[in-house]
């Protein structure tokens, strides 16, 4: 039994014998090697055979030493069929740059969509965008990734809290949450405003209650800074103090900087490689060689060759090698000193109110150890001291604490 799909690739051709002798005929092929198959005979004097396409030369001797003529009827398999397709290669090259045409836009961008954003803030996006390089007919695989995308546009539009990034087919979906402010937050009943902690009484803004405290009054935490109860002794009004009492509060912080620190930063420099990724197997298709720098990282992002909206067991694979370089930064005395300044200005930023002013700081103690300096700063800060407590009964001592509030503590 011989293997037909071997005879497919190499090329089969299908032979009409005749004349006397066909049987020494076929007893001489058989001897010379060749291989013949489907032998089938038409009369006395007739006889069809295959044969393999490169034991054709083989048949002219024989031929020749007999009375036997030959006659090829057919021709099939792989050579025959290239023969072909080279024939017709325009109709050929046309399918094919039909089908990689489709690929191709099945890969780009045609569309972005935006919801959940308002005009003002859609522009935003927009315009960060087209900064980035996203928009239609970009191809995708030149793009970064959906998790890069919605980190970048969080990051960069301020009005945005949260943004969400998804590619379907060939279009961009973003639904974005902007920020809201916060609503006041609804008075449950009647309350006084009292100290969240010491302080020295800067300003008072009261809206509803009776004060208690004057400016440059010192407070203790708990200490009542706004009555919700105000009248006379025998016809008292219950409110809901509200106010801003902005005290003059303090905080110390302590810092170490190194005069000497080593870190690694990107210095800009970056080399691009795509690659197709074919059943785990990579090919190269741009960015060929090694990166003329030494020190890299390098970020892989894949993204899966579409048709139409079918993923095809293929990917694009998109490598980004970012140089990097080793600095060494050394700092003089002047410059830590004012390097652990700003450090500690952000420190006690961590720790305030956000619309908390810093009044004024001052070096408690500074020095230099071990190649460190060490910076401990005092900070007097304005910030709102008032917090709600609920009136839950109104009692002489607090009639007595609203007519005394001006009781004082001393700051730490």
């Amino acid at each position: 039994m011989k293997n037909q799909w071997i005879h497919s690739f190499s090329g089969t051709v299908k032979v009409k014998l005749t004349g006397k002798g066909i049987e020494r005929f076929l007893n001489q092929l058989t001897r010379n090697g060749v291989s013949i198959w489907n032998v089938k005979k038409h009369g006395s004097e007739a006889v069809t055979f295959y044969v393999n396409l490169q034991d054709v030369k083989k048949l002219r001797i024989p031929a020749r030493d007999s009375n036997c003529k030959i006659r090829f009827l057919e021709r099939a398999g792989g050579p025959f069929f290239l023969k072909k397709l080279w024939t017709n290669s325009g109709f050929l090259a046309g399918a094919f740059l039909f089908l990689a045409l489709m690929i191709l836009l099945s890969n780009m961008v045609w569309g972005i969509e935006i919801k959940g954003a308002s005009p003002a803030t859609e522009h935003q996006i927009r315009k960060e965008l087209d900064r980035m390089g996203i928009g239609v007919g970009k191809l995708q695989f030149s793009l970064d990734s959906v998790e890069s995308i919605q980190k970048e546009l969080t990051d960069k539009v301020g009005a945005l809290t949260w943004i969400g990034v998804e590619l379907k087919g060939t279009t961009y979906h973003f639904q974005a949450v902007e920020k809201s402010e916060p609503k006041k937050a609804e008075v449950a009943g009647p309350r006084h405003l009292v100290a969240k902690r010491k302080a020295a009484i800067y300003k008072i803004f009261v809206e509803k209650g009776e004060p208690v405290v004057e400016v440059n009054d010192y407070v203790m935490p708990g200490q009542l800074l706004v009555s919700g109860l105000y009248g006379k002794e025998d016809d008292l009004k219950v409110v809901a103090a509200e106010g801003k009492i902005l005290g003059e509060t303090w905080y110390t912080t302590k810092v170490e900087l190194p005069l000497k620190s080593t870190f690694q930063v990107y210095n800009g420099n970056e080399k691009k490689k795509y690659s197709l990724i074919v059943a785990g197997k990579g090919l190269p298709l741009w960015g060929f060689g090694k990166p003329e720098f030494s020190e890299y990282e390098t970020e892989v992002n894949e993204q899966p060759v579409k048709f139409f909206k079918w993923e095809l067991p293929i990917k694009v694979e998109k490598k980004t090698l970012r140089e990097r370089e080793q600095v060494t930064r050394v700092y003089s005395r002047k410059e830590a000193i004012e390097s652990a300044k700003d450090l500690a200005r952000k420190d006690i930023k961590n720790y305030l109110p956000e619309n908390a002013i810093i009044k004024g700081e001052k070096i408690l103690h500074q020095s230099i150890e071990n190649d460190k300096v060490k910076l401990t700063t005092h900070f007097t800060i304005i910030e709102d001291i008032a917090v709600g407590q609920p009136i839950i009964k109104e009692t002489e001592n607090d009639r007595r604490l609203k007519n005394d509030g001006n009781t004082t503590g001393e700051p730490n």
